[in-house]
């Protein structure tokens, strides 16, 4: 199930601490949030990343596997500005069932807020499978569970 709502009108109505992250994230395999690409210079329309419920540095063999699995499996083409590593992810509360993940890569955001390491896929790519996002500038995100 993915969650969207107008990008502008996602309100965080409070972050969770480490140990509601901790247990939120049990049998959590990955997220994959969707958004409107923003950027002046975008070079494809939709702005996604991939939450790995991981800690482990993944071999670049095994990233761009899980990279090529994604593509095939949301239909995702175009793939441009690509970043996979380990950082930091916070979940807040909106108005939405499940928490949203933010990928923090602001070092004040990593000391500012309660977060945990994922290891994180981000890039810019187009798919006809995530249309809200395509055609209607909503933010979406689906958890996918072991």
């Amino acid at each position: 199930m993915i969650s969207t709502q107008e990008h502008q009108s996602l309100n965080t109505k409070r972050h969770l601490s480490p140990p509601e992250i901790q247990a939120h994230l049990e049998g959590v395999e990955y997220i994959i949030m969707a958004a409107p690409a923003t950027r002046n210079d975008r070079k494809a329309p939709i702005h996604f990343t991939i939450f790995l419920n991981t800690t482990e540095r993944l071999p670049e063999e095994v990233q761009t596997a899980v990279l090529e699995k994604f593509a095939k499996q949301y239909k995702i083409t175009n793939i441009e500005d690509l970043f996979s590593q380990l950082d930091g992810v916070a979940f807040s509360m909106t108005t939405q069932e499940t928490p949203m993940p933010l990928h923090l890569f602001k070092q004040e955001d990593k000391r500012a807020l309660p977060h945990t390491i994922m290891h994180i896929i981000d890039f810019e790519g187009d798919s006809n499978e995530f249309k809200e996002a395509k055609e209607q500038d909503l933010t979406g995100w689906s958890y996918s569970y072991n």
